[in-house]
């Protein structure tokens, strides 16, 4: 085994899911594979359960993950000491984004990583905002891009970005590009398409139930993405963030309804954990990073209308 299977094995076990971690280590989902069976005809032991479904550690797969974990950490400490008199920093940083942030607030942090510590390699995993802080609390995530939690913890360090309203998006060539009448009216009158969870859905639950307001819903999903891919089918209007509808691929074919003051804006930035832990190499890259968010002139100010 070398240390290249072994960083693929800690993908798979920190993700739980082949295609991702194929992709954070540029192989397919067959080569990935190919080498965990490698790695499991060299150790003797099979780790990880697999099925249709679901991918699980074995218990082995738990041992090995701890040597490994060790193994790369030992490397990465012994490449800090033999670099530390050149002043550079070296290792892989995890960020967690949607795919929102990669085309909005991540750009202008990635530019200043590679200008600043071109040894600092980025993986990134894109998934729902709201599994963003999660990912940090658990270690899947070094870092996340997202809306900072309104209970803030202690745990936690953020950086704000951008603030940005939540509103109601209609697909341009659908039957609801014109809605009449108050917020209340609307979202008891025209199906909703809701995120499954997160601050975005707690601020509409939390506001329909102070309005005694039935709201109808038509469907809840995972992610912004998603929303908006249901609401070009004409399914109904999906509640974003703005910001969404004026980056990337959105910037056309939806019609943008004022959701009101009462779901209020999102503060987005950066979420990481407040304390900085782990090897030389670890905290040398934490240290770059926080270098970075705290001396960057991020438009703190800016208001989307």
């Amino acid at each position: 085994m070398d240390f290249y299977e072994l960083e693929a094995f800690i993908a798979v076990a920190r993700t739980l899911h082949f295609a991702r971690a194929a992709s954070e280590v540029n192989l397919s989902p067959s080569a990935l594979s190919r080498v965990i069976g490698r790695l499991e005809d060299e150790t003797g032991a099979i780790l990880f359960d697999r099925n249709n479904r679901q991918v699980t550690l074995t218990d082995d797969g738990r041992v090995f993950t701890e040597f490994a974990k060790e193994t790369l950490n030992r490397r990465d400490s012994m490449l800090f000491e033999l670099s530390k008199n050149k002043k550079t920093v070296s290792g892989k940083l995890h960020l967690y984004a949607s795919v929102t942030a990669c085309y909005t607030i991540v750009p202008l942090f990635v530019r200043k990583l590679a200008a600043s510590y071109p040894g600092i390699h980025l993986s990134v995993e894109t998934g729902d905002p709201a599994d963003a802080a999660d990912a940090v609390r658990q270690g899947r995530a070094d870092m996340a891009v997202a809306a900072i939690p309104e209970e803030r913890s202690v745990a936690f360090e953020t950086v704000s970005v951008r603030k940005t309203p939540l509103v109601f998006a209609a697909a341009a060539q659908g039957p609801y590009t014109e809605v009449q009448g108050s917020p209340q009216d609307i979202v008891s009158s025209v199906p909703l398409i809701l995120p499954l969870s997160g601050l975005a859905r707690r601020r509409f639950d939390k506001w329909t139930r102070s309005r005694n307001v039935k709201p109808v819903i038509a469907a809840e999903t995972g992610g912004n993405e998603a929303i908006l891919a249901l609401v070009q089918l004409g399914l109904g209007i999906g509640l974003v963030p703005r910001i969404v509808l004026e980056n990337g691929p959105y910037t056309q074919g939806f019609v943008i309804h004022a959701a009101g003051n009462a779901l209020g804006y999102y503060d987005i930035g950066f979420i990481r954990k407040a304390q900085i832990t782990g090897t030389k190499s670890v905290r040398g890259i934490q240290e770059a990073v926080g270098t970075i968010l705290h001396t960057t002139d991020w438009p703190r100010q800016q208001l989307d209308s």
